[in-house]
């Protein structure tokens, strides 16, 4: 390849999609789109011309654009990825609506924990958007932290960070919002394969996929304030698992949201 033109047809003869190639040679020439399309014979030099073969290959082989570009968007913010966290979804856009509807209604400066922030998608858009709330994120992995963490440093948002195996460390803190994110994909399901460059411990706990959405209920009454709330994203098929578990743990109010494609994504409750 050596022109725009022909690093487009490499790429769609490697089956990739054009925007994700217009993504790649957009970040790689540090150009707008608009100036890719005006320009198709626009010369790569060679440098670029080999990073860009580099970057289709790992494309063609199912590493997210994200991690090739190195950020991703999320709820607005502009977040650093790596293989260490999961690639944010839109579909998580959905927790955060709600949590932010709850947190606008405390009385109070409303004090959030994040259980498996990764990225810390979850916590900095809610910092962001509600400053006064006192968040705290927490992770098993140092090397998701140290996402989080520089995420936080970079957009200026003043969230507590903890290195925790769950509840593990979360010792004597109540909140009145507990959201989570967890891994629940089974550990059978066939779609892990296409997830394979992500970290497996983020997206499945094995067996039935409820097993981290079981621990967290459970550990949460004690780690809220009485009419706190524990909001959980989950699985297409899970939310009556999900329904019953809160139930179990004597939460009320217990709801479940849909994402934008009308799939069940979230289901939280009230602590009496």
């Amino acid at each position: 390849m050596k022109t725009v033109a022909q690093a487009l047809s490499a790429a769609r003869a490697r089956g990739l999609d054009r925007l994700d190639t217009h993504m790649l040679l957009t970040h790689l020439m540090q150009k707008s789109r608009s100036w890719l399309l005006a320009n198709d014979d626009a010369v790569l030099n060679e440098e670029q011309q080999q990073l860009m073969h580099s970057l289709i290959e790992r494309r063609a082989s199912g590493e997210p654009v994200a991690y090739l570009l190195g950020q991703k968007e999320f709820y607005g913010l502009t977040l650093r990825v790596s293989s260490a966290v999961l690639v944010p979804r839109p579909d998580t856009e959905t927790l955060v609506d709600w949590a932010l509807e709850l947190m606008r209604g405390f009385s109070a400066p409303a004090g959030v924990l994040d259980m498996g922030t990764g990225s810390g998608a979850i916590a900095l858009a809610l910092k962001h958007n509600l400053p006064s709330a006192r968040v705290t994120a927490l992770d098993a992995s140092a090397e998701a932290l140290e996402v989080a963490m520089h995420n936080a440093t970079q957009l200026q948002l003043d969230v507590q960070f903890l290195q925790s195996d769950w509840w593990e460390r979360v010792t004597g803190q109540r909140f009145n919002l507990i959201v989570s994110n967890p891994p629940y994909v089974s550990g059978d399901d066939e779609h892990l394969v296409a997830l394979q460059h992500e970290p497996q411990m983020a997206l499945t706990p094995g067996g039935d996929g409820l097993g981290a959405l079981r621990h967290i209920a459970a550990g949460a009454p004690a780690h809220l304030n009485s009419g706190g709330w524990l909001l959980l994203e989950h699985g297409h098929n899970q939310a009556p698992a999900v329904t019953a578990m809160l139930v179990e743990q004597g939460f009320g109010l217990v709801t479940t949201r849909h994402d934008l494609a009308g799939i069940p994504r979230c289901t939280g409750g009230r602590l009496h």
